[in-house]
């Protein structure tokens, strides 16, 4: 008998072996288990049998209770092939959860923000999109409604998963505050530009042009009509004022859309900006050369690349060169059109 009892003891001693050592998943692959705010440990054991994670709720609590892992600690946890369950409670116990990586690239509106968060956080994008529309928020980053997209450099973020709309605002902020080192400030300042209107400065050039040679030239343009206190005129402003990006020629009836971002009816720049500019944008603007540009229009070789002129006359001929070679394009499609 007392073998008989023996030899269960060592059976149910390497089954516990087995079941503590053996992999959580029996999958090859990485998994993420993602623990929402507030869930509890009754509805973490639910979770991980629902994703066939545990082999056994049972040895699970019994291992948690001994590991003194009762405190559920939400976040987002990766899994690897070969971890045991021991490994495993003691990733949930310490907290240590793998961050997601924000990827954010070029963005036009809150709301494309909010999409993203969205999409990548336990917060929901419309938790964080009341968040940045509420100036009190914003006001202990030091921006308003207007001007937080200047805190959002285009850049990979590591941040928790569950982090709150203030921890990620936190996060973006300390990378904003980094990028705006001494260099940038002072070429900024001797541009007599706040960083805030460097950056809508070069949303603006950004959405004018991918062409990197022409970028420096075109936010030349900018800062020089600013200095003359002329309007920008500038038409990617109009499409941003209206909310839609998919107009390809911006007519008369679009620029008298009344709007503070419509920078044909108002001086000066918008109230805030247009996208969000990747850094070599941002640089080009702090590296513009000094000119006397004030115009600009597409060259008529279909390039993507711009003339410049100092004039309206030099800039008229440059404007006709264009319209020419446009109207002479659109005449070659349409008598191919019309071809039997």
């Amino acid at each position: 008998m007392k073998k008989l009892i023996a030899g269960i003891i060592i059976l149910i001693a390497a089954y516990l072996a087995y079941v503590i050592f053996m992999p959580v998943t029996g999958s090859e692959t990485e998994k993420y288990l993602y623990i929402r705010t507030g869930t509890t440990f009754p509805e973490l054991k639910r979770q991980l049998s629902e994703k066939d994670i545990l082999p056994s709720e049972f040895i699970f609590s019994f291992i948690s209770k001994r590991a003194g892992y009762n405190i559920v600690k939400p976040g987002r946890y990766k899994i690897s092939p070969r971890m045991n369950m021991l490994n495993f409670i003691r990733m949930l116990k310490s907290g240590r959860q793998e961050p997601v990586k924000l990827i954010i690239t070029k963005l036009r509106t809150k709301e494309d923000l909010a999409g993203r968060i969205g999409k990548n956080f336990e917060t929901d994008s419309s938790s964080f999109l009341k968040y940045i529309l509420s100036n009190d928020s914003l006001s202990a980053f030091g921006v308003d409604t207007n001007t937080f997209m200047t805190l959002v450099i285009p850049d990979t973020y590591l941040v928790n998963w569950n982090s709150s709309p203030q921890k990620i605002i936190s996060k973006l902020a300390a990378a904003q505050n980094s990028f705006w080192n001494e260099e940038r400030l002072k070429k900024a300042q001797k541009l007599k530009l706040s960083p805030e209107e460097v950056y809508t400065i070069a949303s603006i050039v950004e959405e004018e042009t991918n062409k990197e040679p022409d970028k420096q030239l075109i936010a030349s343009v900018y800062t020089n009509r600013l200095r003359k206190n002329m309007r920008l005129e500038a038409d990617p402003t109009v499409k941003y004022a209206l909310r839609d990006f998919g107009i390809k020629r911006v007519l008369y009836g679009h620029l008298q859309y009344l709007s503070p971002y419509n920078t044909y009816r108002n001086t000066g720049l918008p109230p805030g900006p247009i996208c969000t500019p990747s850094i070599n944008t941002i640089d080009a603007v702090l590296n513009q050369p000094e000119t006397k540009f004030i115009f600009f229009v597409a060259k008529p070789d279909f390039s993507g690349h711009s003339n410049f002129a100092e004039n309206y006359e030099q800039h008229k001929i440059n404007a006709r060169l264009y319209q020419k070679a446009l109207d002479s394009l659109i005449l070659k499609k349409q008598e191919r059109d019309i071809q039997p």
